[in-house]
């Protein structure tokens, strides 16, 4: 079985005459978040695939954020046999996602991979931001490919006008299992050089497939420095990185007593156990009708 050390580093590149960095970098590598994954949902090639390369923006995504409590998701939607991917991250490196049809299939594509654009179709990217405010902020794209990087490229170019560079991969053994998965995020600063801009499209169009520097050993620091080519890199952060639900028994409890009691009454009279499934890492939580009655005495 392989063994996985996921973790991911956050760095400023390419310092212009004053000392600024004109660009901030993420990587990461996430083989043992996209297994664990896999192993919960029992998913397909194709649908490991794409969720694994949604989890590895999601984590870089969430290393934006500055606070304990903030929280980033990533909502793909379409009309592709897989239906839609939910992945939620933190700044502290913990992940969680689910598909919608997990077990999903779809003939390789032209160039004989896992055809993640095709199994998602034509629909819609959406990114909230909890930032512990009263309303999330969201912002929704049109996914241009359904490859999940040119998306996540996308998002950034149309709603938040940052030129981004990203890069995401996940490679799969023959038995099904992940062999690797990781990827990095190149962000340009308002004030970067435009001759900045020009020198990393070209270093970046020769660059290898993502897969292939994780398969020959590359850690996220080392795609870095190959991403920025002949520029400064400056590791600011590292830390591990963690497929981890946030569900629990008491916040099952808040999602029963949301039912309302017109609808808990009836499930009592039933005179059965009810059990709710975490979709994000198929937790089970029963209520006994007892249970269920201490729930309304409660809210009562």
């Amino acid at each position: 079985m392989a063994e996985y050390t996921d973790y991911m580093v956050q760095a400023t590149a390419a310092p212009n005459a004053a000392g600024e960095p004109q660009v901030r970098a993420y990587a990461v590598t996430s083989g043992g978040v996209a297994e664990r994954a896999r192993q919960i949902h029992g998913s397909s090639p194709v649908v490991t695939a794409a969720m694994g390369r949604l989890m590895s923006a999601a984590l870089m995504m969430g290393g934006m954020m500055k606070n304990d409590t903030d929280l980033i998701t990533l909502e793909m939607r379409g009309d592709g046999p897989v239906q839609g991917y939910t992945v939620s991250a933190d700044n502290a490196g913990n992940v969680r996602g689910f598909a919608m049809n997990p077990l999903a299939l779809m003939p390789a594509n032209k160039m004989k991979h896992l055809n993640v654009g095709g199994i998602i179709g034509n629909g819609t990217l959406t990114v909230i931001r909890d930032l512990g405010l009263k309303e999330p902020y969201s912002g929704t794209v049109d996914l241009r490919t359904g490859e999940v990087a040119e998306d996540i490229a996308w998002y950034y170019a149309s709603s938040e006008q940052i030129p981004s560079a990203v890069g995401l991969g996940v490679l799969m053994n023959p038995e099904n299992t992940v062999r690797c998965a990781g990827g990095f995020i190149l962000q340009m600063m308002p004030f970067a050089e435009d001759s900045l801009l020009d020198r990393l499209e070209q270093n970046l169009a020769g660059l290898p497939a993502v897969t292939t520097l994780l398969e020959n050993g590359y850690t996220p620091e080392q795609m870095l420095q190959l991403a920025m080519g002949g520029f400064e890199v400056k590791i600011t952060d590292r830390k591990p990185v963690q497929f981890q639900c946030t569900c629990s028994r008491s916040k099952v409890e808040k999602v029963m007593l949301s039912l309302g009691r017109e609808e808990l009454d009836s499930m009592i009279n039933e005179g059965r156990d009810q059990e709710l499934v975490c979709e994000f890492c198929r937790t089970k939580y029963v209520f006994t009708p007892e249970e269920m009655r201490s729930l309304l005495g409660e809210k009562a």
